[in-house]
């Protein structure tokens, strides 16, 4: 599993807002949070899924959550879930920094571009990229984390930023990167 390619955005939105160009593999990035969650939708409807959100066509800042069967952007704490696979350490693959360039593209190793997806290593999952290449979209708004364990948390209803992290897409989950 890997974050959305420039080519699924195409097909499914019609449009490529990527800056970097020259292969279809690529991470779409330059996607605000709405254009995240319009791909969602949009593709759930391509696969006969009942949308997840209920966007407001008139007010596009209005969204709401539906809970249909369809894609939708992970929560943070999935992310986190997800990008960890199993582990306690600082990455994906361990605490040594010098692991993490099989693992991950990153200011020193990118050349200040991204690169087509899963050319590095997985996690342990699985999942590519999780770790550098573009930033994603998270469906929950920031806040602070919790003092006390929690299951399955998720951000304030409303009122904060909205979270980005290094994400990959899997059915159910989606997310379309900025960078």
């Amino acid at each position: 599993m890997y974050p959305v390619t420039q080519y699924e955005y195409q097909r499914v939105m019609g449009e490529n807002p990527s800056r970097f160009h020259g292969d279809d593999r690529l991470p779409v990035e330059s996607v605000s949070w709405f254009d995240a969650i319009e791909f969602c939708n949009r593709l759930s409807g391509l696969e006969g899924l009942e949308p997840y959100y209920d966007i407001d066509d008139i007010v596009r800042k209005h969204v709401r959550v539906s809970g249909g069967s369809g894609y939708r952007l992970p929560t943070e704490a999935e992310w986190e879930y997800a990008c960890r696979a199993g582990t306690t350490t600082r990455w994906c693959c361990g605490d040594d920094p010098e692991q993490l360039t099989e693992h991950a593209w990153f200011g020193e190793n990118s050349g200040s571009r991204t690169h087509p997806v899963g050319q590095k290593l997985p996690n342990a999952w699985g999942l590519y990229d999780m770790h550098g290449n573009v930033w994603e979209w998270c469906g929950d708004w920031f806040d602070k984390y919790a003092r006390a364990v929690a299951k399955d948390p998720t951000g304030p209803a409303a009122a904060a930023p909205r979270l980005l992290r290094t994400c990959a897409a899997d059915r159910p989950l989606a997310a379309a990167a900025i960078l």
